[in-house]
């Protein structure tokens, strides 16, 4: 089985992909931690790098390459990252998180260890019109087309596990059903 995950900053793609890895024994790529680290062996902020990639779109489209390919090469796995929906044409489940700015705003102070609130909220926002128009540019996606997914869920109503709940049964309904 291949599912997607997807979802604006903060909104908790990659911890709900943590847990579905776990729980379902699927192997994990996540698009978001493949930038991150890109950012960090450039010593850049998120931003700037951000705005790099906009300059040079070998980063964006590497990044993108290898998911798709590495998801074409396996079952059981979960591919997290803004496109994978988009890119991973052949998932058996696309889903896409999303929640309020304010919410995801004081996660993303705490994952990326951001000085305070309104600077979090002027970067995340600057990164994903950033991200919109190179999409847009790259591979004529619009973001905001949630067509492509089964399940779109506002993750600021759920924990992780509350919202793994509810893909948990989404995967059981859609596992071949084994006859004993």
């Amino acid at each position: 089985m291949r599912v997607t995950v997807s979802g604006l900053h903060g909104s908790g793609t990659t911890s709900l992909s943590r847990y579905l890895s776990e729980r379902h024994g699927f192997c994990m790529i996540s698009a978001g931690e493949v930038f991150r680290q890109l950012a960090k062996e450039h010593t850049m902020g998120l931003a700037e790098f951000g705005r790099l990639a906009q300059e040079n779109p070998e980063f964006d489209k590497m990044i993108d390459a290898r998911q798709k390919e590495i998801a074409a090469q396996r079952d059981d796995i979960i591919v997290e990252g803004r496109l994978s929906g988009w890119m991973v044409t052949d998932a058996d489940l696309r889903i896409w998180l999303f929640a309020p700015i304010s919410c995801r705003v004081k996660r993303i102070v705490f994952r990326d260890q951001i000085a305070d609130e309104k600077t979090a909220e002027l970067i995340t926002l600057e990164r994903e019109k950033c991200e919109a128009v190179r999409y847009r540019s790259y591979y004529n996606i619009d973001i905001n087309d949630l067509s492509v997914y089964q399940i779109a869920l506002n993750s600021a109503h759920w924990n992780v596990e509350g919202l793994g709940a509810i893909i948990d049964s989404a995967i059981m309904q859609l596992k071949p059903q084994e006859t004993g």
